[in-house]
């Protein structure tokens, strides 16, 4: 393993995209137990995307968490979504929300046709939990949750929105394998915000494949700023970011 730090963040480059997931579990693990310790329950919020496959494997094999103290959220979701197999909360409930115990799964609903008054649901109870852990990931073209570039603020005075998707992050839907084409992905969705993001007590950022090679290089060059909002990590105190060899070949 190799450890980079760039501003505030630490920078984790594993060989394989197996050893990436194992170790970024692992400190989240670690991360958990620690705040147990100390507090009565937590809250996390999860990404939903097949970079986040490895990672959570890894971490819903773990037998030492008590995940009964432990709140679950995500971090977006899509409207007007048809097939509700494609969207995040059955990827969640797939890969870590139907596997281990948690105290409270909660979920935007797709199926609202309210999607502002989903927005302050869903913005409420991220008030009345506020979040220690998040776990997430990068999109090709830098974006966090779907806060893509041109939509981004840092200083976004909402803690939940109704975005547009770009043309570039529905083409990564399809390159993830989540869809047949372009033609098929959502063209709005429900976001989590930056300012939401980055106020979570510690970020696990968990980044394969040589398909985000370019947007890790402008994570960790770029000026901070909302042309790649994942720039917004550098400022994090307590956020670390997990790279194999592909995701870092650009480094």
């Amino acid at each position: 393993m190799k450890v980079l730090q760039k501003d505030n963040l630490t920078v984790k480059i594993m060989p394989t995209r197996d050893e990436m997931g194992k170790i970024a579990a692992e400190d989240i693990r670690n991360k958990i137990i620690s705040l147990l310790s100390k507090k009565d329950e937590l809250n996390m919020i999860f990404a939903a995307a097949p970079s986040q496959n490895d990672v959570l494997a890894h971490l819903t094999a773990y037998r030492d968490i008590d995940w009964s103290r432990i709140n679950a959220f995500h971090m977006d979701e899509y409207i007007g979504l048809s097939d509700r197999s494609k969207s995040f909360g059955a990827y969640l409930n797939e890969h870590i929300f139907g596997k281990v115990p948690f105290k409270s799964v909660n979920y935007i609903d797709s199926s609202s046709t309210d999607y502002e008054g989903e927005c302050e649901r869903y913005a409420a109870l991220l008030r009345q939990n506020p979040t220690d852990i998040v776990v997430m990931g990068i999109g090709e073209n830098g974006h966090i949750a779907f806060n893509d570039p041109w939509i981004a603020d840092f200083n976004d005075p909402k803690a939940v929105k109704v975005v547009p998707l770009d043309e570039v992050c529905r083409t990564q839907q399809v390159n993830d394998g989540c869809f047949a084409s372009v033609e098929l992905v959502p063209t709005h969705a429900i976001t989590l915000t930056c300012p939401t993001l980055a106020s979570g007590g510690a970020l696990f950022c968990i980044v394969p494949a040589g398909t985000k090679a370019e947007a890790v290089k402008h994570t960790l060059n770029d000026e901070i700023s909302e042309e790649c909002p994942a720039t917004i990590l550098r400022r994090h105190s307590q956020a670390v970011l997990y790279l194999d060899a592909d995701s870092s070949a650009l480094l």
